[in-house]
């Protein structure tokens, strides 16, 4: 693995070398079309089939040394990332992803070959779901700006909503907590240097956890399973599990009671602990309050029966000693520095 914390080099010719029509020749051939696609990049539109009638539609924009840093992360780190967040919005709503258009702000300086790795992510991301790349934008300007609007399909499903989960229903989650988190913050700590592949097994835990920050992975096939398993609510995980959680509960007007973190995402702690003593840092805190890896998160009706990958992690109580819109873990306020993720407060 390239060390994360120094740049990467990145030659050949720039976006200003080769002009906007030139690029484009280059990057249409490596996008998918998808299964939904009867006209794909190369017009004024793009023309889909919508079989069920009604087509979900989702955005999300990922910002240059604010979402990513390009010292950290290759054009295809970033294009996998930018499909993941925005294919797991459409999964949550229990639908299937059908197409995605992209918007893409850059200075004339970024050399093509990242641009490229930019749609080979998306590539890698969308192809093996049948998701198609079907067109976009491309501006000038000081800083990378990834725009991405996903299209979904239900299938003949109704959606599923954040304002559907009522007491006694079960919360489950599906997916990994705290990895992206966690990963950030070996960057952060300058440890990203240490990650070079030499055979240290000592350091697979700080380069998967690298790996789960730079190109998080993201159930999205079981988003539609959970609509036909019978979800009454289901959102993407993506500002953090308590903050996430706290928007279900506050759009049923419902409290949220998360067993055990310990036991309930045993395996992400066990997952984390090792990063956890080297920063010294809980992992809990990660798993808890970490964003951007982008699991499910749902309720059930009480009895279901939950297979894996699903994982009962609460349940769902009517308002009393605690207001709609609470969340608690094992009956009690939770003990962390924070709940999550705010685009708009450090």
């Amino acid at each position: 693995m390239t060390p994360p914390a120094v740049l990467r080099p990145e030659g050949g010719p720039t976006v200003a070398d080769l002009g906007e029509d030139a690029l484009l020749e280059q990057v249409f051939p490596r996008l998918p079309l998808g299964t939904a696609t009867r006209l794909g990049p190369g017009d004024d539109g793009a023309v889909l089939s919508t079989p069920d009638g009604r087509v979900v539609v989702s955005t999300d924009v990922l910002v240059e040394d604010r979402h990513f840093r390009r010292a950290w992360s290759t054009g295809e780190d970033v294009g996998r990332r930018a499909a993941v967040q925005n294919l797991a919005d459409i999964a949550a709503m229990g639908a299937r992803p059908t197409s995605v258009v992209v918007g893409l702000v850059m200075p004339a300086h970024l050399p093509v070959s990242w641009v490229l790795g930019l749609a080979d992510g998306l590539r890698e991301e969308c192809a093996p779901l049948g998701v198609g790349v079907i067109g976009g934008d491309l501006s000038g300007g000081d800083q990378v700006v990834v725009a991405v609007t996903v299209l979904g399909d239900l299938e003949g499903r109704e959606p599923v909503l954040r304002s559907g989960a009522r007491p006694g229903d079960v919360v489950a989650h599906v997916g990994v907590c705290g990895r992206s988190a966690a990963g950030l913050a070996v960057l952060l700590a300058g440890q990203g240097s240490e990650l070079e592949d030499d055979g240290d097994d000592a350091r697979d835990e700080l380069r998967d956890a690298v790996r789960g920050y730079l190109r998080p992975r993201s159930p999205v096939a079981l988003g539609a399973a959970a609509a036909d398993l019978g979800a009454t609510a289901m959102l993407d995980v993506s500002d953090g599990l308590l903050r996430d959680a706290g928007r279900i509960a506050r759009a049923s007007r419902v409290v949220l009671d998360l067993e055990r973190p310990e036991v309930v995402f045993a395996e992400d702690v066990e997952a984390l602990a090792a990063i956890g003593r080297r920063l010294g840092v809980d992992p809990v805190e990660w798993v808890l309050t970490g964003g951007e890896d982008h699991g499910l998160l749902m309720t059930f009706p009480a009895g279901t029966v939950l297979a894996e990958p699903f994982r009962r992690v609460g349940t769902v109580l009517a308002p009393g000693s605690s207001p709609a819109g609470s969340v608690l873990v094992e009956g009690r306020p939770p003990r962390t520095r924070g709940t999550g993720w705010d685009h708009f407060r450090r």
